[in-house]
């Protein structure tokens, strides 16, 4: 980012990502293209166990999976979380980036790359935080750690609960449930 101008406009990112090869998910977070890498076999498993989890608890809601979505002040970012939890048919539609708003939900899964720490634990979630999506779930791979960002407001969540691995964690309202996370321990790193 130049001043307080980005080195590229969202539209010309949009045309980009459309171009990508299946290989790299692009993302477009504070102004900078950011290359997400393909979920290995571990995020894959997570991502379902915690697909089955929401889908058993609450029938009438989707976590989708590489969603999407328009994030960060002004919808000027670009990010695709690796779950988002939102009713059912809710993004029909909808085109390759969906607007948050009626998302319930985002995680990301920490990677084993050297970006993880300021792309997922720092600019993600001041993005999503941002655009007000009520809960950012991070699972920190790295660390073994769970944790629920809530109450977002001013671009920031006001309240965090991190418990390790196999750790009952409560996620708040609008999903409201205890996530047991013993499974977890599984694809501890």
């Amino acid at each position: 980012m130049t001043g307080r101008r980005p080195l590229l406009l969202v539209d010309e990112f949009e045309e980009l990502a459309r171009a990508a090869p299946e290989t790299v998910r692009p993302e477009f977070i504070n102004g900078r293209i950011e290359v997400k890498p393909v979920p290995d076999g571990d995020r894959s498993e997570i991502i379902m166990w915690l697909h089955d989890v929401c889908r058993e608890r609450f029938p009438n809601l989707r976590l989708h999976g590489g969603r999407g979505l328009k994030v960060e002040n002004y919808r000027t970012g670009r990010a695709r979380p690796d779950g988002v939890l939102a009713p059912h048919r809710h993004f029909s539609g909808h085109g390759e980036w969906s607007d948050p708003h009626g998302v319930l939900m985002v995680v990301e899964l920490t990677t084993r790359d050297v970006d993880t720490n300021r792309r997922a634990r720092v600019e993600k979630r001041d993005g999503y935080a941002a655009v007000g999506i009520p809960v950012y779930l991070l699972i920190d791979r790295e660390h073994g750690t769970v944790t629920a960002h809530a109450e977002p407001k001013g671009g920031s969540y006001r309240h965090l609960t991190t418990r390790p691995y196999g750790t009952p964690v409560e996620l708040p309202a609008p999903v409201g449930f205890t996530l047991e996370t013993e499974d977890l321990k599984e694809f501890a790193q």
